[in-house]
Parts: structure tokens; sequence; C-alpha cells
């Protein structure tokens, strides 16, 4: 396992947009992966509760970086579908989307992840099925 706390978004991405504040550790072995978002007040509807999309885009996120990682960034992951329950409502501050891969074939794969606080309440869980085409050079 590598120890990415040290990794920060580049400037103007997508990541920066999401509120990716690091990647605390990528596991190409296992194919897992830690990011860590900062949810904020913007992202925010009624009660101060932040809109689905967000965190169900924080573990997809998690779960492409799991499979980019794994695949050693020669394929790119494209999402095929994507379930998310939601158990608990995110509100703004820290958040940790962790990921990893259930089953890996050469086209699909099969990722799971989930986004819980950083004590460890769990937000939410989502599952995906990806297609696998070789990353654009």
């Amino acid at each position: 396992m590598t120890d990415a706390a040290t990794t920060e978004p580049k400037k103007n991405t997508l990541m920066e947009t999401m509120g990716l504040v690091r990647t605390i550790s990528v596991d190409p072995n296992e194919g897992r992966a830690l990011l860590e978002f900062e949810a904020k007040a913007a992202q925010c509807h009624s009660g101060n509760i932040v809109q689905g999309g967000f965190v169900t885009g924080w573990i997809d996120a998690a779960m492409a970086q799991a499979l980019i990682a794994k695949t050693d960034a020669k394929l790119l992951p494209l999402s095929l579908d994507i379930k998310i329950a939601f158990y608990a409502a995110a509100h703004p501050g820290l958040v940790h989307a962790e990921a990893w891969i259930e089953r890996l074939g050469r086209k699909t794969a099969f990722v799971e992840g989930r986004l819980t606080t950083p004590d460890g309440t769990v937000i939410a869980k989502g599952m995906s099925t990806v297609r696998l085409v070789p990353m654009p050079s």
C-alpha cells in the first residue's frame, strides 16, 4: 500500500471542483483507494444536507481511482451503471470515500465503495459495473 497522505489535487481540475482534500491511500495490489473530500455549504440543499449527486460523485471517484491504480493507469474506467444507497445525510465537513474492486475482468469490472464521516459513520454505499477501455495517450 502506498501512503499518499500528502497528495493534493491539481489546480482547476474536476477533483478540485468536487472538493478533494487529499488521497489518503491507494493500494494497487488490492485495488483499493481512500480519498478525503470537503463537503461544502454550497453543495447543500434544504437543512444543510449535501445534494446526493455529490455523494455519488465522491464514491464514484474513489471507485475509479481503485481501478486506475489496479490497472497501472493503462485502462480507463467508464461507468455502465451505478447504484447508491443513502444511509444518513452528509453535512458540510470532511468525508472519506473508500472503494475496492470486487471483480476485475479484461473488459468489465465490478467495484464497490462507501462514504463515511472521518469517525467511520456510514453515509452511503455504492456499487458499479464498469467498462474498461485503453487509456488515451
